[in-house]
């Protein structure tokens, strides 16, 4: 598996959210992450940051924020240029997909962590 360095958008400190297992996951994976959360913090040796962090070479953009929580940040999306982003069940956002597709990025409907358990990330 080619290394991909990710953006987990919306991380919790929350063991029992999808996000905190992705980010382990990826962790496992040997994954290069880093992520975005309404709190600081850290997990699984990965610093949470928060507002809107200056990342370079992002390839993949994995989302855990529904549509309408997602909006302040469609403009550092595009603007961080990734390859793909994934949106995650419960993210789905067709005005998200439209600003995406303009702007050449892949929009992926999958469950990241299907995606590394199945060795298809």
């Amino acid at each position: 598996m080619t290394t991909k360095k990710t953006l987990v958008l919306g991380a919790s400190l929350k063991p029992i959210r999808y996000s905190y297992m992705a980010i382990n996951r990826l962790v496992q994976k040997r994954q290069p992450v880093v992520a975005i959360g309404l709190r600081g913090g850290e997990v699984a040796g990965v610093t949470i940051d928060t507002g809107f962090p200056d990342y370079e070479d992002v390839d993949t953009v994995t989302l855990y924020l529904n549509a309408q929580n997602q909006k302040p940040y469609y403009e550092y999306l595009i603007q961080l240029q990734p390859k793909r982003i994934i949106f995650n069940p419960g993210t789905e956002n067709p005005e998200l997909y439209k600003l995406l597709k303009q702007a050449n990025i892949e929009i992926d409907n999958a469950c990241t962590l299907v995606l590394l358990s199945t060795n298809t990330y």
